[in-house]
């Protein structure tokens, strides 16, 4: 695990700047409740609002060099990206997606130009304002005109008519058939293995901040675990999960199932409620300026039968075995091959009859993100990658048990931000230590 005198350590280099949660509300702490309405374990959280230290905007400048490099090496002429996750992370532009497309392109060489609508040039220029692209070149387009032809000519006064036009993953098919059908010379392709090429591998400081948004899930989790009281419903308990991560100045949330609707991986809707001997399987996390925390928790309230004790010790053992098998150079399906073979061989097998879905995913910016811990990827792990581990055990009918941390990759194996669940019995042990 991260220790907090890395954290530190890595706050400390970066470049200083107004420091807020991504999801903190904009007058403050989400908090809704006043301390004094709250279950006492949540009351006595303290804020870690002022702990995370931004993104700089010479690490975005850093972050469109690597890309450039690997659209060098990938044969692609320029990248193209809309409203969402990865124009944040090169551009710290943070817009959504609508019908009218904002886009950024970015060329192998030369300046990169942004296309916007006429009515938010101003709101688009004030996201430029300090900002690695601050002094790109600005080209709009009124409601009955094509931003698509925008693009084509922004790519031809920069030498770019022909050649290769990567996408990014989620821009709309709409957008990209536009400035396919405005810019018939170029190709386009997937601008993927730029994207997840760079945001696939972590530094020390997108590390650091998503170990402080670890850190705040599990204190949250353990907070509204000591809260639980029979006779909640899965959305009382959640709340208590909201509001542990509110006190710590963060938004943050988990999904809550009981009993046999924790067999179904992500959950029901029917209306559920907490009682004594009841299992539950909780699924969430926050955001610490953009990067994201993924964890799950099985617990009892009362007694766990035998049953239930059994099947939380394969799980964890099949946990553990993913993490032991993940290390530099080693191919991504062996992570998942890993785990599942421990709960094969103790009889929930054959294959994905009762762990249903892969080991992991991709965690970062985005709750899922490239790479995949999956069959069939072999894709060697390398250093600074982050991964959800997370196998899961359900049998339809009474119960599921999934035990998730997130796991990053290091020089010779690989470490998980949060410790292992110790047992069902004492499910979060000494946590903080």
């Amino acid at each position: 695990m991260i220790t907090r005198r890395h954290f530190l350590g890595v706050s400390s280099l970066a470049v200083a700047g107004t420091v807020t949660s991504c999801q903190q509300g904009e007058g403050g702490s989400p908090n809704a409740s006043s301390a004094g309405t709250l279950p006492s374990s949540i009351a006595a959280l303290t804020s870690r609002a002022d702990e995370p230290v931004p993104i700089s905007v010479e690490e975005r400048v850093l972050r469109i060099e690597k890309a450039r490099g690997l659209m060098r090496a990938e044969g692609i002429d320029a990248l193209m990206l809309t409203g969402g996750t990865s124009l944040r992370y090169f551009t710290d532009i943070r817009w959504g997606l609508s019908e009218r497309m904002l886009a950024v392109v970015i060329p192998l060489r030369g300046q990169a130009f942004l296309v916007s609508p006429a009515f938010e040039e101003d709101r688009a220029r004030e996201q430029l304002h300090g900002g690695p692209l601050e002094d790109t070149e600005v080209m709009t387009w009124h409601e009955h005109e094509s931003p698509y032809a925008l693009v084509a000519g922004g790519l031809r006064n920069r030498g770019l008519g022909t050649g290769r036009l990567g996408i990014e993953e989620t821009v709309r098919f709409v957008f990209s058939d536009g400035v396919a059908r405005a810019a018939p010379a170029l190709s386009l392709s997937s601008g993927t293995p730029i994207t997840a090429g760079c945001r696939g591998v972590k530094d020390d400081h997108e590390l650091a901040l998503m170990q402080l948004a670890n850190e705040v899930t599990l204190t949250a989790y353990k907070a509204a675990f000591e809260a639980l009281e029979p006779g909640m419903s899965q959305g009382d308990f959640g709340r208590l999960v909201s509001q542990a991560h509110a006190q710590q100045g963060f938004s943050g949330g988990a999904g809550v199932q009981v009993g046999q609707y924790s067999a179904l991986p992500h959950g029901s809707v029917t209306p559920q409620v907490i009682e004594e001997g009841s299992i539950l399987l909780i699924d969430g996390g926050c955001s610490v300026e953009g990067y994201r925390s993924d964890i799950s928790r099985t617990f009892v309230l009362g007694e766990p039968t035998d049953r239930m004790r059994q099947v939380f010790e394969i799980e964890h053992r099949a946990q553990a075995a993913a993490l032991a098998a993940a290390a530099p150079g080693v191919e991504a399906q062996a992570v998942d091959a890993a785990a599942r073979s421990v709960i094969e061989e103790a009889g929930f097998g054959p294959d994905y009859a009762y762990f249903t879905h892969r080991v992991g995913h991709g965690i970062g910016m985005d709750g899922h993100e490239w790479p995949y811990l999956v069959r069939g990827n072999t894709m060697p792990l390398e250093p600074g990658m982050t991964f959800s581990d997370e196998p899961g055990i359900y049998i339809p009918g009474e119960f599921g048990v999934r035990l998730e941390d997130d796991m990053y990759i290091t020089e010779d194996g690989a470490g998980l931000f949060t410790p292992q669940s110790p047992s069902i019995d004492d499910p979060f042990g000494n946590w903080p230590a």
